[in-house]
């Protein structure tokens, strides 16, 4: 795919209303073949040509949040495309996941409450909703929402992840 997006690059304008897109899904391609540092850029040049995008905003958000590293501004990419786009199932996740991981568990719930009714089908949000939950006591509910993530379309390593909350718990923060 990087292959396509580099020649669809070279032949659009970057003042095309398009052009934006094209690094951005070059992007995405780069983070899931992990090379960040290509990802990063090309998500980075995306925000450079159309500053407001959401879907940009929250990839590069939730993708430092996943990484761990520039947290503060992972939360403001998110609460900007959240700002855009609050309806948006992925968006919704996104902003629970950054309550959860500064320790708003309550919050978190109520986030992600909201996300995985817009997505029942999404694996990852159900997973984080299970997790939300168990920190805020709620085990049985967190034990359902995480057979629910097992039982629709996931990966195998999210899959084996899963399978460890479901014998063990989530470990104490």
């Amino acid at each position: 795919a990087v292959g396509a997006y580099d020649a669809a690059i070279k032949a659009t304008p970057e003042t095309k209303a398009n052009a934006w897109a094209l690094y951005y899904s070059r992007g995405i391609s780069y983070e899931r073949d992990k090379k960040w540092d290509l990802a990063e850029k090309d998500f980075r040049k995306a925000l450079e040509l159309k500053p407001d995008e959401p879907n940009v905003l929250n990839y590069l958000g939730y993708s430092y949040l996943d990484r761990g590293e520039k947290l503060p501004e992972a939360r403001k990419l998110i609460e900007a495309a959240y700002a855009k786009r609050p309806d948006a199932a992925e968006i919704m996740d996104s902003l629970g996941w950054v309550l959860y991981s500064i320790g708003e568990y309550d919050k978190a719930v109520q986030q992600l409450e909201k996300a995985v009714e817009g997505a029942p089908g999404d694996g990852t949000i159900n997973e984080h909703l299970g997790d939300a939950y168990w920190r805020v006591g709620r085990k049985s509910e967190a034990r359902f929402q995480w057979q629910r993530a097992l039982s629709l379309d996931i990966e195998d390593a999210q899959r084996t992840v899963l399978q460890g909350k479901l014998t063990r718990g989530l470990a104490q923060k």
